[in-house]
């Protein structure tokens, strides 16, 4: 049997792996490929259990009743299906608009699938109406690098840098639980002296391997990175030639953190002013990385929170020197090339602008149609999902890779507007809690049976190398666009084969910010991988940016005053405690596919609720009771886990099943359109004992 070289399909690592074709089992082996290097989490190890899954969709299913989602799904063909689907489209655009009409994709899609369904509801559907699960995921610090670099790569240098930095900030990020893979290189880090940081409410397997663990409240992290500046500007820890020669408007932001003085920043956030202080003197000692996840950009002011942080490496001149700097670590397989090409509202491939006229001109003339009929930026993910049955709003939504229902805010509401629609279409693996609402659920192919690229957080593109076909009635979802821009009589703007959707995309992407037009298939087996920018064929990529100039108007890096606010949701006494949510190490983002692996599902069952020992007594709740936690848009009953590493007015729970974002708070970030995942204000009562019943 031959054996293919090619990707995990989870997290934005995408560490490389061998698959087998065997009987009665594929097999996988760990590669050794630059970024895991032989090794591979659980979740890797355990890939290709979903490939012969007996939950996988193997035929399309329609409602037996059509129009009626109370009725139950049904196999049928694809032409049957497809017939649904188009007539449905026909009669909502002839009914309400083009705009009626939207996609909803998925961080997990290849570079060539995201490229073509942004085309696809832009060209085919003539749409506006088009956004992603990305939007929940690293948007904030994605808007915030834009404003203060002129461009937005999770990580501006490879991951093997972290090694040979000698502080490393670690802030609302748990690798340890989330990329296990990527703990070598700051193993590496400390074993040759370098301190580690962890900012974080919780005592997490990463922050039990940290020199200092800060333990802030959750929702003031940018008085945090304001109160260190503030300490910077008053110890003399600043790089005043590096500020000078390669940033401007720092006179704003010192002028801003003046008030941020060590003891009210302790009273603000918790973090005791000892802390505060080793925190500025460990990375003044650099080479240090400041490095920001979910838990700091998952708010209201994510944005401005991610820019807190920039602002305070900036000022240390950490940021384009080696071994150091600031970066965010994406979450999503491809959360970064999947908003690169054209996936989110507002942008174009390339990581154009929609917006921009020369923008528009050069895609439409790749794309062949005139710029005049692309249509203008349309709602953010969950701006688009609160319009839905709305005067102007979407009426037909078809989701690809993406589970709504369990990973998006304010549960109730998403159903509820879910439900609204005329008509749903939901392409996936399995029958998601979102493909239970569908009219038309569609099976795809997955990871080992489908060609394209995924542009992992270092920024570099990698090949996903189909090992074995996929099962007989299941397209892959280049095949399912191309197909239905066919029927609605505009198929010659599309193909379904994956090189030449990447041929495209290159020239698409050419001279933008994103620029892929260097890098070929045959590049990326080659180099093991290729860093974008990478804008000739003789060009080596780009690894490290920002060494000697910013891609800024004034080639500077843009220093943005920024002041904490309060969270959009505070406690109060009727639901006195804060709320926030994350990743578990067995599970991955909805859990639709890990939740169905066995060896996963046995290590960690069901989802718990963290709480700290003197909470759980306040209640009158043991380990293992379960609780029910109140937010004021609904309640979820978890299984609790009692834990002195938390703190005490803060209750964890992983977002994987369904429950934690039936809590959570929809208020967006004004510049991101970033929900407030991480934090809102609930009550807590004890529901059960361990078995589940009270006694």
């Amino acid at each position: 049997m031959t054996a293919t070289q090619t990707h995990c399909p989870y997290c934005a690592l995408q560490c490389g792996m061998t698959l087998t074709p065997g009987i009665p089992r594929v097999r996988l082996e760990p590669a050794d490929f630059p970024v895991n290097r032989g090794g591979l989490c659980a979740k890797g190890f355990t890939a290709a259990d979903l490939l012969d899954h007996p939950d996988r969709l193997l035929t399309p299913l329609v409602r037996k009743e059509p129009g009626n989602r109370e009725s139950p799904l049904r196999e049928a063909s694809w032409e049957e299906a497809y017939d649904r689907i188009v007539t449905a489209i026909r009669d909502s655009r002839d009914r309400y608009g083009n705009d009626s009409v939207g996609a909803f994709g998925g961080g997990g899609l290849t570079n060539e699938k995201a490229y073509a369904l942004g085309k696809f509801v832009r060209v085919a559907l003539r749409s506006s109406a088009i956004d992603y699960n990305g939007r929940f995921c690293m948007s904030s610090a994605a808007t915030a690098a834009n404003r203060a670099f002129g461009i937005d790569r999770g990580l501006p240098f490879p991951l093997e840098d972290l090694a040979g930095a000698r502080t490393v900030l670690l802030v609302g990020a748990n690798p340890a639980d989330a990329m296990p893979p990527s703990m070598q290189y700051l193993d590496a880090g400390r074993a040759n002296g370098a301190k580690h940081i962890v900012v974080d409410p919780r005592r997490t397997n990463t922050a039990n391997g940290a020199h200092l663990h800060l333990q802030p409240l959750p929702g003031t992290d940018l008085a945090l990175a304001n109160g260190l500046l503030h300490i910077a500007v008053r110890a003399g820890h600043l790089d005043e030639s590096f500020i000078a020669s390669r940033t401007e408007n720092f006179a704003a932001v010192r002028a801003a953190v003046n008030s941020y003085w060590p003891e009210r920043v302790e009273r603000m956030t918790g973090v005791p002013e000892a802390q505060l202080r080793e925190t500025v003197r460990l990375l003044a000692d650099g080479p240090s990385m400041i490095l920001t996840a979910r838990g700091t950009e998952q708010h209201s002011n994510g944005t401005n929170t991610a820019q807190a942080w920039i602002n305070l490496a900036l000022a240390l001149g950490l940021v384009g020197k080696p071994f150091s700097g600031y970066g965010t670590i994406t979450g999503q397989g491809n959360g970064q090339g999947g908003r690169e090409h054209g996936q989110k509202a507002d942008q174009l491939p390339g990581y154009r602008r929609l917006d921009d006229p020369a923008a528009r001109a050069h895609v439409a003339a790749v794309w062949g149609v005139d710029p005049a009929e692309l249509p203008q930026p349309g709602r953010s993910a969950y701006e688009m999902i609160s319009a839905i049955g709305e005067e102007g709003g979407v009426r037909v939504l078809l989701v690809l890779a993406s589970n709504l229902v369990v990973s998006a805010p304010h549960t109730a509401n998403v159903v509820d507007r879910l439900r609204a629609l005329d008509f749903l279409v939901v392409s996936d693996i399995f029958r998601s809690e979102t493909a239970e609402l569908a009219d038309v659920v569609l099976p795809t192919a997955q990871w080992a049976e489908e060609e394209g690229t995924m542009t992992n957080l270092e920024g570099r593109v990698i090949r996903r190398t189909r090992a074995l076909p996929p099962p007989p009635m299941v397209k892959t979802d280049l095949t399912v666009l191309t197909d239905l821009a066919g029927l609605l009589g505009r198929g010659e703007f599309f193909t379904d084969q994956p090189r030449a959707v990447f041929e495209e995309l290159r020239r698409a992407s050419a001279g933008g910010v994103a620029d892929y037009a260097g890098i070929s298939y045959e590049r990326i087996e080659s180099e093991d991988g290729v860093f974008w920018p990478c804008p000739s064929e003789d060009h080596p990529g780009t690894p490290r940016l920002f060494t000697e100039s910013f891609p800024t108007a004034s080639g500077r890096a843009r220093f943005i005053r920024v002041d904490h606010r309060d969270p959009a949701e505070v406690p109060d006494q009727a639901f006195p405690y804060v709320l926030t949510t994350g990743r578990n190490m067995q599970q991955y983002q909805s859990g639709n596919q890990t939740r169905r692996v066995k060896a996963l599902t046995v290590a960690l069952p069901e989802a718990r609720a963290e709480i700290h020992p003197d909470l759980a007594r306040r209640h009158g709740i043991a380990d293992g009771d379960l609780v029910e936690l109140r937010s004021r848009r609904g309640a979820a009953t978890l299984r609790a886990r009692l834990s002195d590493g938390i703190r005490p007015d803060t209750v964890f729970a992983p977002f994987h099943w369904p429950g934690a974002n039936a809590l959570t708070d929809p208020a967006l970030d004004p510049h991101s359109k970033m929900p407030a995942f991480k934090v809102c204000a609930v009550a807590i009562a004890r529901a059960g004992t361990p078995e589940g019943t009270d006694q």
